[in-house]
């Protein structure tokens, strides 16, 4: 395959072969330690995509860079976390899992997996898997117990011989591996305070800079995508962390700005409301008046008559 081009790991014995790890005992779902294996391939010469989830725990893998996010080094040098859903384009390298200085564990399962559970519904729900590379979690030593315990407990699931309880069990404990992933992830948020809300002022402050400039005239309303390429976050990442800060989504924050800028400019100008919408970056002014008086309880022109 020459470089660049896309490879294709379609099963999780794919990425068995392609480690250089023993073939998986289960074909839907496998726990990998990593360590040093022999026969290990070269690199990868490309992107690759995969077609199974993987949830990866690694230590040791030492970088010319330490992980930042911001301006602020992780606080935690272990146990970092990472989450990828089928489809996603990563860089795989099988040499880098193969040094004695790293360990932590892959857990792969595939979707087939999750069929006709109440978890190949709720997956979607988890955002974390559409995070970024430098979005990881950086898990504390009492969290990577907690979890390692769970994935100790799949792994000797599906290692024991299956019943009609095994895959039951099983998704349980994915589940609950998850919901408890969720759960440090909105500790992480809480820690980096500082961090994050560096990043909700500069939320705001992009906001404000793309009503000021004509923006939204130009390019319509300002899109949740956009305005996450200009902080450096991934879009769910972006969401997840003000919901946590504010309660809001990306979307919700917006909409929140957006009115702010509109009472503002329904209070000190006399532009017409069909005007302030096309400003703002409305197509229809009828879709800015409804979303107005949805947050307000007040038509714009409601407004304006009870401000003046």
């Amino acid at each position: 395959m020459e470089k660049g081009q896309l490879y294709q790991i379609k099963t999780i014995s794919d990425f068995h072969k392609l480690l250089g790890a023993p073939a998986p005992e289960h074909p839907l779902i496998s726990v990998i330690k990593i360590e040093p294996f022999e026969h290990v391939p070269d690199g990868i010469p490309g992107n690759v995509v995969q077609g199974f989830y993987n949830i990866s725990l690694k230590k040791g893998f030492k970088s010319p860079v330490k992980f930042k996010y911001g301006q602020q080094a992780y606080d935690f040098d272990e146990g970092v976390l990472s989450f990828m859903s089928p489809g996603q384009i990563s860089g795989f390298d099988p040499q880098k899992y193969a040094s004695p200085e790293q360990s932590g564990w892959l857990l792969l399962f595939h979707p087939d997996l999750l069929w006709n559970t109440p978890l190949a519904k709720k997956i979607n729900q988890y955002g974390f898997f559409d995070y970024a590379v430098n979005e990881a979690l950086f898990l504390s030593d009492k969290e990577e117990v907690t979890l390692n315990q769970i994935v100790g407990n799949i792994s000797q699931e599906y290692h024991n011989n299956m019943d009609r309880f095994s895959h039951d069990i099983i998704i349980t404990q994915l589940e609950s591996l998850l919901n408890y992933s969720e759960r440090f992830y909105q500790r992480q948020f809480m820690t980096r305070r500082k961090t994050n809300h560096e990043i909700l002022d500069r939320l705001n402050a992009e906001l404000v800079k793309y009503f000021d400039d004509a923006n939204a005239t130009q390019n319509g309303l300002p899109a949740v995508g956009y305005l996450a390429k200009q902080l450096n976050v991934s879009p769910d990442y972006l969401s997840g962390l003000l919901k946590t800060l504010t309660g809001l989504t990306t979307q919700q924050h917006i909409h929140e700005k957006l009115v702010e800028k509109a009472k503002q400019q329904l209070s000190t100008t006399n532009l017409s409301v069909s005007e302030i919408a096309y400003q703002l970056g409305f197509e229809h002014s009828q879709s800015f008046s409804k979303l107005f008086k949805s947050k307000t309880e007040q038509s714009p022109l409601a407004f304006r008559k009870a401000f003046n």
